[in-house]
């Protein structure tokens, strides 16, 4: 990798980046990647923050290891807006995949909306294969403030590790 990413750093993510993660998505979200904090700190979970040279998060996302036995679930993968398109995603699933083997683990799995085939492309070119569908869906807040179900249906795709 040359250019933007030879700077960058990989690290877990700490509590005090969410300030400097609103790119992210909302409080709303923000507030769930805290949770998901509390359980990495128990192990069940990786949360991974992809750092410029400052230390500030400019890509994050996480490992869930209680999805499926036997593999880690990739979950809430985000580069920033403006930094897209220039191999930070690569660097993260990259990191999150060294992870999931380091656990001793063979397999890495993760699900992208069907409606995102920016983001399918990406995992496919990185050797993930669509193996089923599901439906899914998750809270998000309007702009009266309040809460309403985003439904979706999302395409599960799953990459043998080495």
């Amino acid at each position: 990798m040359s250019g933007t990413t030879d700077r960058l750093t990989v690290r877990d993510l700490r509590p005090a980046d969410l300030r400097e993660c609103g790119w992210a998505g909302s409080e709303l979200h923000l507030a769930n990647v805290a949770g998901q904090l509390e359980r990495a700190r128990r192990g069940e979970v990786d949360y991974l923050a992809v750092c410029a040279a400052d230390g500030r998060p400019v890509a994050l996302g996480g490992v869930d290891y209680r999805v499926r036995e036997g593999a880690g679930t990739l979950w809430q993968l985000a580069v920033h807006p403006r930094l897209r398109s220039r191999g930070i995603g690569t660097r993260l699933i990259g990191a999150a995949e060294l992870r999931i083997g380091a656990r001793g683990l063979r397999r890495a799995e993760l699900a992208v909306e069907e409606g995102n085939p920016r983001a399918r492309a990406l995992y496919e070119r990185l050797g993930y294969v669509a193996f089923d569908r599901r439906p899914d869906g998750w809270d998000v807040r309007g702009p009266d403030g309040s809460l309403r179900r985003h439904e979706t249906v999302c395409v599960l795709l799953g990459k043998e590790l080495r």
